[in-house]
């Protein structure tokens, strides 16, 4: 035992861990850490985000406390100050940046010196330019976990124009016309998956986008802004050939304003969504849903290996304080290796401990796909 201390020791003060000395230092200090979560209770993705976190906490010995702002972002910076003023503070405190309410928490938490961490959503123009990168101004912010949203939608977007290509679904002027809908103008996430739709487009000289529009992320303003685009598409004499939605709930909503309008998605016209949901994987099955790009509500349990890494001495910021993880789109080819973990959000079979930084390779992590599907444990009863 004694020599096992020492070797600890040595680890930590090196910077470096063996997986042996991580493991006793995961079991000599459980991590308290608290996420406000930005959606609503009930919202699919953020809800995802917070039970991954969890299971991810469960493996890793974390305690994580989800506290929820319902999508009001003066709810959101009372929880995170609320959490800053306790006098018992957590070891970790994780927020997503969205419209920018983050920016007082993390100012805050200096102050307080408890360290943090940006999901999702890290800071953009001016408050990034005020605040500088992480670490520098600001010693406690640790750096942010985002997604490659930019290559998500073009991916999404290069699905759609293939698709009409090979049906040959161009309108009277040659062109294939698709719509676009955006969750909102001002998030990074939604920054970078229009800038993806915009990048495909732009190498696509034969489609053109013929609105792009903002539905607040929900279903019920996606299925209105669709109608109104397929009446106006319907008056100009435009064949519609897909639709691109920034959000599962949105793409949903896109499906039953042109089921309505006498459509039928995958067979008249093609429409796409990100996040992986289990509606989404529904409508994937059935054949009325092209894909489903994401994954990114995995963040939540890749943060607490960034963190439980972190603590133990392998600080990911050795490779970088931006940690980007590369999203994957699920169509009817890939969809049983992942249905059951997303359709009972099984996310104890996940082996987080397995994505840890390896000894020497501090802040370098494969959180790909296939990666994924290696860790899971089987599914109860398979094989009986």
């Amino acid at each position: 035992m004694r020599f096992l201390r020492i070797l600890l020791a040595a680890s930590l003060a090196c910077g470096v861990l063996t997986p042996a000395s991580r493991g006793i230092a995961a079991e000599a200090r459980r991590l308290n850490i608290v996420f406000v979560n930005p959606g609503k209770t009930g919202e699919v993705f953020w809800d995802m985000v917070s039970q991954t976190m969890q299971a991810s906490g469960r493996k890793l010995n974390a305690n994580v406390e989800v506290l929820t702002s319902e999508r009001n972002y003066r709810i959101m910076q009372e929880l995170g100050l609320g959490v800053l003023a306790r006098a018992a503070k957590p070891d970790f405190l994780i927020l997503s940046n969205e419209e920018s309410a983050a920016v007082p928490i993390v100012e805050a938490a200096e102050t307080a010196g408890v360290k943090t961490l940006l999901l999702s959503n890290t800071l953009i123009g001016e408050d990034a330019a005020r605040l500088g990168p992480p670490r520098q101004k600001l010693k406690t912010w640790l750096g942010d976990i985002t997604t490659d949203l930019t290559t998500a939608g073009a991916r999404m977007a290069n699905a759609l124009i293939g698709a009409a290509r090979v049906e040959k679904w161009q309108s009277k002027d040659g062109k294939i016309h698709i719509l676009g809908i955006g969750g909102d103008e001002i998030t990074p996430a939604s920054i970078a998956r229009n800038v993806g739709l915009d990048l495909a487009v732009a190498a696509a000289p034969d489609v053109v986008v013929d609105r792009m529009l903002f539905a607040n992320w929900t279903q019920s303003e996606a299925e209105h802004v669709t109608a109104n685009y397929l009446n106006w598409a319907s008056r100009k004499g435009i064949r519609p050939a897909g639709i691109w939605a920034g959000n599962d709930p949105m793409a949903l909503g896109a499906l039953r304003a042109a089921t309505a309008a006498g459509l039928v998605p995958g067979r008249d016209i093609e429409v796409v969504g990100l996040n992986w949901s289990n509606d989404a994987l529904r409508e994937i099955k059935a054949g009325r849903l092209l894909l489903s790009d994401g994954g990114h509500f995995l963040l939540g349990g890749w943060s607490i290996v960034l963190l439980r890494d972190y603590a133990d001495g392998c600080d990911f910021a050795s490779a970088s304080t931006h940690i980007e993880v590369k999203t994957s789109a699920i169509t009817r080819a890939n969809l049983v290796s992942v249905s059951d973990l997303i359709r009972n959000r099984a996310f104890d079979r996940i082996d987080f401990a397995r994505f840890r930084a390896k000894a020497g390779a501090c802040g370098h992590y494969d959180f790909s796909i296939d990666a994924l599907i290696s860790s899971l444990s089987p599914l109860k009863g398979a094989g009986e």
